[in-house]
């Protein structure tokens, strides 16, 4: 076989660049590609002696006992997603919701981050939300673009509110405390979700022809055919208070609380006579195929890196990046800003996170950066990156419940504020890590 160390790590670096692009345009999946790349550049640099090495790096990611909350987090959201609970705590919502101006587009905010917190699978809530708020919206003559981009981008709060499974996930790569993530990035979402709250009220406010309010009639007929609204919201805040109480007050691990979320989600679903056979078999082959694929593309990346780390790379790419930077801390934190975003536009986020983060982290610890501060700027910068054309997968998942005559362009416009804004809490987390480190 060609020996490829006589290139050395700089085109060597370059090869499994190309390498990667030209086999990701073939259709093949990411996890395939990265452990292709990996076996190939372990036997023709290193030959077959080294094999071991990489090997023993895919069973130390898979073997972490923390890994086991994603299993568990992903069938709560399984569940809640077959469950009537998000509906009913929508609807009941409504006779709050409604009596506001704009109020129905706040109120599918407020109920995202209530499932977000609950769950913190991306995807799931912006499929929820799109089945159960977009058609209301439109129904009451809000604004299209309005109601697409508060669907979408309330969707996608998953990405940062705890248990975010993008945490967990940068948790494992960067072998950061779970429970200081999940600490670090609750004032940052809800700052974020403040922020969308307040763009709503003051668009409608300045202009009230988007988001018409209903007559009394149809107030009196929503308040007689709504839930309760307080039995409709006891089982998510129950659930939420289990979860994030318990890690927080460090009563139970990320770990525990995962298992006592399911179990909570559960009972729910029991006591409103919705738990049945087909709920459990269906949320369960949902969450085994959402962590298989989580799964492979952890053991593709983890080969990846450490055939890449051998090699030398990850020496390699710090240099690249202090000398391109001079050395600022600031300006490297830019620049790493700037890769991951192009990334996050055409890879999973779990790819990103699990290729980038070992490489990363050790930068921003040896620039005296704090690495779980820089966790929720990177959970920042992939809510950026999830809404982002030409590949944002919320847009992609709204896109495959909204109404037809809702085109992909018209979802990517509809977005450009909400990113906007996006791009303004990203940036006041990085010139005030406080709001992230609140609680140390």
């Amino acid at each position: 076989m060609f020996d490829l160390s006589s290139l050395g790590i700089a085109y060597g670096s370059l090869l499994m660049l190309v390498l990667m692009i030209g086999l990701l345009l073939t259709g093949m999946q990411l996890a395939f590609v990265t452990g292709l790349v990996a076996l190939i550049f372990t036997l023709g640099w290193f030959g077959v002696d080294a094999l071991p090495l990489v090997t023993s790096r895919i069973f130390s990611f898979v073997s972490g006992y923390v890994f086991l909350a994603v299993p568990m987090f992903v069938l709560m959201a399984a569940l809640l997603d077959r469950s009537g609970i998000a509906r009913d705590l929508f609807d009941a919502m409504k006779s709050v919701g409604r009596r506001v101006r704009g109020g129905v587009a706040v109120q599918t905010l407020i109920v995202a981050v209530i499932l977000a917190s609950m769950s913190g699978v991306i995807g799931g809530e912006t499929v929820l939300l799109g089945i159960i708020a977009l058609p209301q919206m439109l129904r009451l003559g809000y604004d299209r673009k309005l109601a697409i981009g508060t669907t979408c981008a309330g969707g996608a709060l998953g990405t940062m509110l705890p248990p975010s499974i993008v945490l967990i996930i940068y948790g494992l790569s960067a072998s950061v405390s779970i429970g200081d993530l999940f600490k670090a990035s609750f004032l940052p979402a809800l700052i974020l979700a403040l922020f969308y709250i307040a763009y709503v009220l003051i668009r409608c406010k300045l202009n009230p022809s988007l988001a018409p309010l209903p007559s009394e009639e149809e107030l009196a007929r929503d308040a007689q055919n709504n839930p309760s609204f307080f039995k409709a919201l006891f089982f998510p805040l129950l659930s939420v208070a289990t979860v994030l109480g318990s890690i927080y007050t460090g009563v139970a691990s990320v770990t525990e609380a995962s298992a006592l979320g399911v179990v909570g989600i559960a009972i729910s679903a029991a006591i409103r006579k919705e738990l049945n056979w087909n709920m459990l078999k269906e949320s369960t082959i949902a969450t085994m195929r959402t962590c298989g694929m989580i799964m492979w593309i952890g053991i593709g990346a983890s080969a990846l890196v450490g055939v890449y780390n051998l090699m030398g790379g990850i020496d390699f790419v710090e240099t690249s990046i202090l000398t391109l930077s001079g050395g600022d801390a600031m300006t490297t934190l830019i620049i790493m800003m700037v890769i991951l975003f192009v990334l996050g536009m055409f890879l999973d986020w779990v790819g990103v996170a699990l290729l980038t983060m070992p490489i990363f982290v050790p930068i921003i610890i040896g620039l005296g950066m704090d690495p779980v501060w820089f966790g929720v700027v990177f959970c920042l910068n992939m809510q950026v990156a999830f809404l982002s054309p030409p590949f944002g997968p919320a847009a992609f998942y709204l896109k495959s419940v909204a109404p037809k005559d809702i085109s992909l362009g018209e979802i990517f416009t509809a977005l450009l504020p909400f990113i906007a804004l996006q791009i303004s809490v990203l940036t006041l987390v990085i010139l005030f890590p406080k709001l992230a480190l609140w609680w140390q």
